[in-house]
């Protein structure tokens, strides 16, 4: 049997925001699966995760905070560093969507995914890397979930398309400083997957079949497609990437 340790996250911690449901509930499972302990966030119930998580022998915490304020979350960060204990990965999934014509996007709905899309994923980051830095020799890596639509433009999402956008920005423009220093920073830019944020597509006969047509897969991701992409991007199997963004996308961006 060939040696799979490169792809092994046991003995590690990983912080993944937004794990109550969808892809964040997949990648807390793919990384259990993996031998590696789950810290969730968010601001709801994660009863379901944790169960789940259980149930493939894995162990998980939840740790409760409001991602929409930046402060709130580097405070969340580190006290779960002090109080669980060091964290050797993080995972910046939680992120929300507003669905409007560019012409009647308010500035409430433009400003609320901005705060959860870009503005934590960048300050976690910064506390996650503070902590890094301090401890001589430590390691860590970080895993932001960008999307298909940090390369395109989209319809209706606006605030959405630019908040993805900058988070590939900050995905490479992190990598290129702190690669250096000990964290590899990476992103996964999901096509369209069966969570709460696409039920409006997939219960919309027409465009599900327009987004089928053009997938090559014929198919909607799962959210442990994205479980299983992250592990690899936090396993040491990756630890000559910086800066890649690797669509799981069905084949989305190549068609």
């Amino acid at each position: 049997m060939s040696d799979l340790s490169a792809f092994s996250l046991a003995g590690k911690r990983i912080l993944v925001t937004g794990a109550n449901t969808g892809i964040g509930q997949g990648i807390a499972l793919s990384i259990a699966r993996a031998g590696g302990a789950v810290v969730g966030v968010g601001r709801s119930a994660m009863d379901d995760t944790a169960q789940k998580v259980a149930a493939v022998g894995g162990d998980f915490e939840a740790a409760y905070c409001d991602l929409a304020d930046s402060g709130e979350a580097r405070a969340m960060f580190n006290r779960v560093w002090d109080e669980v204990g060091p964290i050797d990965g993080l995972v910046n999934n939680a992120g929300i969507i507003r669905r409007a014509n560019a012409v009647d996007l308010t500035q409430a709905d433009w400003n609320d995914v901005m705060d959860v899309n870009l503005n934590t994923v960048f300050f976690l980051s910064q506390a996650f890397a503070r902590r890094v830095f301090a401890d001589p020799g430590r390691r860590g890596k970080i895993v932001n979930i960008a999307s298909v639509l940090s390369f395109q433009g989209g319809i209706r999402v606006a605030s959405y398309t630019a908040s993805k956008h900058g988070a590939l920005g900050i995905t490479r423009l992190l990598a290129c400083e702190w690669a250096p220093k000990g964290i590899n920073v990476n992103g996964i830019a999901p096509g369209y997957i069966e969570t709460n944020n696409t039920e409006a597509l997939r219960v919309d006969s027409e465009r599900s079949a327009a987004i089928l047509a053009r997938t090559p897969a014929g198919r909607w991701g799962r959210p442990d497609d994205i479980g299983d992409a992250a592990v690899f991007l936090l396993a040491p199997a990756s630890n000559y990437m910086h800066g890649a963004v690797v669509p799981v996308d069905g084949g989305w961006l190549a068609r």
